[in-house]
């Protein structure tokens, strides 16, 4: 490969949520005041490990809080399961928190928590993390762009993000590409799409267990999509290889399964499909956007070295001079989006 593998090995600084932001999410309605918040759940009294179900160990631990906390706190994280889901924020009488998990690895360190029916025991997750504008801005830009919704809302120093479902990426290599039922060609196809998904709109950091694999069965075939779940490191990183999927060795199994079955034509094919769909949801959702840049240009808070750097590298990537003037990360998204969408903008 012509170009080094990508390496992440400092933590993303954190950015506080302007008031213009603020006003933003408001009038699209992501802000709402929530009964509990991402500090209350810092106060657990112990925390153990959490293995999978095959008994490995994972990244998280399951926390415990005493009887007098619990008991305050059970009923809000279920009303705002409610709140996220149905838009009420009453409790539900028979739901219930199994379980609450944390993980100290990544940006957010966000709490997991597990909400089960009890009529008929079927859970469901959703998060608290620190509200970071990144990630807000990688959510929104999901929401928007991507061929995914997501519920998410906003309070104070707090987010709550829904569950997206799928096999994360990581488990998917190691357990499904072996399987003789598997339809390789088409996870070719998809993720050739998801890279360009991501570089188009500035998304980094995909590495394999920041995304997931979402499978649906279909006629005679089982269908594919793939589907960012971190939204941290959106237009964060200076060297233009870091919004490249394909540049991370974690995913090197995807790439030679891509360089394999799917030649050049059919790959620029693929990316062409995307684009033209890409640019629908823009054109569609134009002003939401433009509003959305203008918070990103009016508050950055990126280093200028990032900012310089990944304009020369995008610029010299492209054998252009668009990204020249480009003072934000805000405007280099916008500037990138509209050149890599081209004609399919007018």
């Amino acid at each position: 490969m012509a170009h080094p593998l990508n390496t992440i090995s400092q933590r993303k600084a954190f950015i506080g949520v302007s008031d213009e932001l603020h006003s933003y999410l408001r009038h699209y309605a992501r802000l709402s005041p929530l009964p509990a918040l991402y500090r209350d759940l810092r106060d657990f009294s112990n925390a153990y490990p959490l293995h999978d179900k095959n008994g490995q160990g994972t990244l998280w631990e399951t926390v415990v809080y005493d009887t007098v906390a619990q008991r305050e706190l059970w009923p809000k994280l279920t009303s705002i399961y409610s709140l996220l889901k149905t838009g009420d924020l009453q409790a539900v009488p028979h739901l219930y928190v199994e379980r609450v998990d944390f993980c100290q690895f990544g940006n957010s360190k966000p709490f997991r928590i597990r909400v089960v029916n009890e009529y008929n025991d079927n859970y469901d997750h959703f998060y608290l993390k620190v509200a970071d504008a990144s990630r807000i801005y990688g959510l929104e830009m999901e929401h928007v762009l991507s061929p995914n919704r997501i519920s998410y809302l906003v309070h104070e120093d707090t987010l709550i993000e829904e569950h997206i479902a799928g096999v994360p990426g990581d488990a998917f290599i190691i357990d499904h590409f072996q399987r003789p039922d598997l339809n390789r060609v088409r996870i070719a196809k998809e993720f050739v799409k998801f890279s360009e998904r991501c570089f188009i709109r500035l998304l980094g950091d995909m590495r394999s267990y920041n995304y997931v694999v979402d499978m649906t069965p279909d006629f005679e075939e089982v269908q594919y999509r793939v589907r960012a779940i971190d939204f941290d490191q959106q237009s964060w990183e200076g060297r233009a290889n870091i919004y490249r999927p394909q540049f991370y060795k974690e995913n090197l199994p995807v790439v030679n399964l891509v360089a394999k079955l799917l030649n050049e034509e059919t790959v620029q094919q693929y990316q062409d499909e995307e684009r033209t769909l890409f640019a629908r949801r823009f054109i569609a959702e134009k002003a939401r956007l433009r509003a959305l840049f203008r918070c990103m240009k009016h508050n950055p808070a990126e280093p200028a070295d990032k900012v310089k750097q990944l304009r020369e590298e995008l610029g010299a990537l492209h054998e252009t001079t668009v990204f020249e003037y480009s003072a934000s990360m805000g405007d280099i998204v916008e500037r990138h989006i509209e050149f890599m969408l081209g004609r399919h903008l007018l």
